[in-house]
């Protein structure tokens, strides 16, 4: 088992690690908005806040010498279902032609009352 961890991207705000590889797998955890530099959520919108969540993953996975087209699976947490088209549309953009297998849910509450968090799984 190896831990992944990296300054370019959301420190842990609680007893885990960024992400964990093992048996050819990297497991993620979910990734909030915060700007990795200050540790606070500066997106306000949910363009903004996705945007950011995109780019920590991003930052994790480089971290551990792999690309966003190593994802298989998504699991994405909403706090308003309602922001589904606007975030399906930049994760759209964001994987390109690369669809990882994605559940989306809704939930009533997220960690610093963030908008959405996003926890994946890549091959490593």
């Amino acid at each position: 088992m190896k831990i992944i961890s990296t300054p370019k991207a959301l420190q842990a705000i609680g007893p885990y690690s960024q992400a964990i590889v093992v048996n050819g797998f990297l497991f993620g955890s979910g990734q909030i908005p915060l700007d990795p530099e200050t540790m606070v959520v500066h997106a306000k919108t949910i363009s903004e806040q996705t945007n950011q969540v995109l780019e920590n993953i991003k930052s994790v996975l480089e971290s551990a010498k792999m690309s966003i087209d190593d994802i298989v699976k998504t699991t994405i947490f909403l706090k308003n279902m309602n922001d589904f088209a606007e975030v399906n549309n930049l994760y759209g953009a964001f994987f390109k032609n690369h669809k990882p297998a994605r559940s989306t849910v809704e939930v009533s509450r997220l960690p610093k009352d963030v908008l959405i968090e996003i926890e994946y799984i890549a091959k490593a």
